[in-house]
């Protein structure tokens, strides 16, 4: 894997990232497929935004349909026709998220499904080996995330419980990496650590330092934000974790978020986002535009021949009215989740890529003030 910075304008960074599935421009958003399928599209939609990677996830995947199943069937490129790049979650936010059906010990993660209810134990090296059966381009380390507010105590023991399992598991994947050589095998995979800390300056050092002083990760990634803290405190929790990380590995921001999430990320020296919000609130009825959100649902676009962005090129509002819109979510059709989705991921990645291109010119800063100026109007 290779990471270039091609530029960097005041914190924010442009780069490229080259994987075995393509290159990718950075900051770059990644549209979250959990189930290897980004819900309501296809590959074709997913090439038609040129989006180059998206992300899955390990503990789903895993239990249906099966790493081993997707291995047989070609990994998750194959399995799913999408032929860019992935990259797959351990399964670390999972265990947040099914708390009640989870029991997190310094050995890993006992799962209860919430499928059918067997059991299943993730360690450090069992997450790894499911993510090389499904062959992702980007694997994510097991870590331990906490929901914020939360004691100190329970942050430590985060930190500690993280910085294990991340040892244990580069400690494994480099094992993986001279085998692979030693057999003649391509290898592809590529491994990030995930650092933890909440919002504390200190937990975030201590975090940073123990990941770093590891051999060498492919990236890093900043986990445990937008877990229930303000949004100020995530801004300023960033501001002093990027400087951790080194400068020349990209940086992930896991799960954020909002546009504003995004710019403001970006701003402060963030290469990688993902979330599931554009296409969750597009199926739910609200639409990202450049100048702030919009309800389909309401009366108001009932007659309105408008695209749903005058500034956006997308198949969507290259073809349809919010008028039309409006009336497919009203008459429930299928039909409107996929046009919906199409346009708020067109919305996101457009974002991110105005955001490089202003960066790559020295203009990060007008970009900055612009966005927040459509806002207003």
């Amino acid at each position: 894997m290779e990471f270039n910075l091609q530029k960097i304008d005041g914190k924010a960074r442009a780069g490229v990232l080259k994987l075995a599935h393509g290159e990718i421009q950075t900051p770059i958003f990644m549209p979250v497929g959990t189930q290897a399928c980004v819900k309501a599209l296809d590959f074709n939609d997913l090439l038609a935004l040129n989006a180059p990677i998206i992300l899955g996830n390990t503990y789903h995947l895993y239990l249906r349909p099966g790493s081993e199943i997707v291995k047989q069937l070609g990994g998750l490129h194959h399995f799913s026709r999408f032929p860019r790049n992935f990259l797959t979650d351990s399964g670390g936010f999972q265990a947040f998220s099914l708390s009640d059906h989870v029991k997190v010990s310094d050995e890993g993660i006992l799962f209860k499904s919430h499928i059918d209810g067997s059991k299943h134990f993730f360690t450090p090296q069992k997450v790894l080996e499911i993510q090389y059966d499904l062959n992702s381009d980007i694997m994510m380390i097991l870590d331990d995330l906490v929901g914020l507010p939360a004691s100190k105590e329970r942050i430590l023991k985060s930190i500690n419980r993280t910085s294990k399992w991340a040892n244990e598991a580069i400690t494994f994947h480099n094992a993986q990496k001279i085998q692979a050589r030693e057999q003649g095998r391509e290898f592809t995979n590529h491994i990030f650590a995930i650092n933890q800390g909440g919002t504390d300056r200190e937990f975030r050092e201590i975090s940073a330092k123990d990941l770093t002083s590891m051999a060498d990760f492919d990236g890093y990634a900043i986990g445990g934000l937008a877990v229930g803290e303000p949004n100020e405190l995530m801004y300023e929790t960033l501001e002093f974790t990027t400087p951790l990380l080194p400068k020349d590995k990209p940086r992930y921001l896991m799960g954020v978020g909002t546009p504003q999430d995004i710019v403001e990320a970006i701003a402060r020296g963030v290469d990688m986002f993902d979330c599931v919000m554009p296409t969750r609130n597009a199926r739910n009825g609200t639409i990202f535009t450049h100048f702030g959100k919009l309800s389909i649902k309401s009366p108001r676009f009932k007659l309105d021949t408008m695209p749903l962005d005058s500034k956006c090129h997308c198949y969507t509002c290259q073809n349809f009215s919010r008028a039309y819109l409006h009336h497919l979510f009203r008459a429930g059709e299928m039909t409107y989740f996929r046009l919906a989705s199409i346009h708020n991921l067109a919305y996101y990645l457009d974002l991110v890529r105005e955001a490089r291109e202003a960066i790559l010119k020295g203009e990060f800063q007008d970009f900055y003030q612009k966005f927040y100026s459509n806002l207003e109007n």
